[in-house]
Parts: C-alpha cells; sequence; structure tokens
C-alpha cells in the first residue's frame, strides 16, 4: 500500500454561516469537504451537540473537514474564511498534514 502526502484543513465555527464558508471552499478550488454537528467549550461558552443549547438551531457549531492535495490550497481556504467570517463569527481553523490511499479523489 502507498500513501500520499496531503493537507487536512479543519473549520470549526457556527453553522449559521456553513453554508457561504463552504462557498469559499469550492471558489479555492477543494473538491469536497465533511460538515456534521460540534460541541465542547471554548473562548465563547459551551456549546452542545446533545441537547439544544440555544431556541435557534442555526447557533450552533459546526465541523467542516477539508482535504487538499498542496498547501497553498489549504492556506488560501483558510486565509478567506477568517478574512470572510472570523471578525463578527465565532471560529477557529487548524491544518494537519496526513497521508491519503487515493490522491486521484483530491
Amino acid at each position: 500500500m502507498t500513501l500520499h502526502v496531503a493537507e487536512k484543513v479543519v473549520i470549526i465555527t457556527e453553522k449559521i454561516i456553513a453554508k457561504g464558508v463552504c462557498n469559499i471552499i469550492e471558489s479555492c478550488g477543494a473538491t469536497g469537504y465533511t460538515l456534521f454537528a460540534a460541541g465542547g467549550k471554548g473562548s465563547r461558552n459551551n456549546r452542545s451537540t446533545a441537547q439544544r443549547s440555544s431556541v435557534v438551531d442555526d447557533f450552533a457549531n459546526v465541523q467542516i473537514e477539508i482535504i487538499v492535495n498542496n498547501y497553498s490550497m489549504a492556506e488560501e481556504i483558510m486565509e478567506k474564511v477568517r478574512q470572510t467570517y472570523f471578525k463578527n463569527y465565532s471560529g477557529i481553523t487548524y491544518l494537519e498534514d496526513i497521508k491519503i490511499l487515493r490522491p486521484e479523489k483530491f
């Protein structure tokens, strides 16, 4: 088995901006992403996935993971999300070096 180096961008932010974040991901050339509910505790208090902590579901958090095969695309995604949303919405983003089995998917 041969593994190939890739980058995984992780973005944890508010669900209300998830569609816009995904539009940025696609506009940067990524071929896809995975989005799921996220919860935990951070500088802006607790966020729960097990129960509704607010009346409006859009105030929940999501985690978006994107695998790309080049570092510059990963940086572009992170920077555009930061510039567009992180002044007005909570969120973090980080980058992981990973190894993947099928590089043609990315």
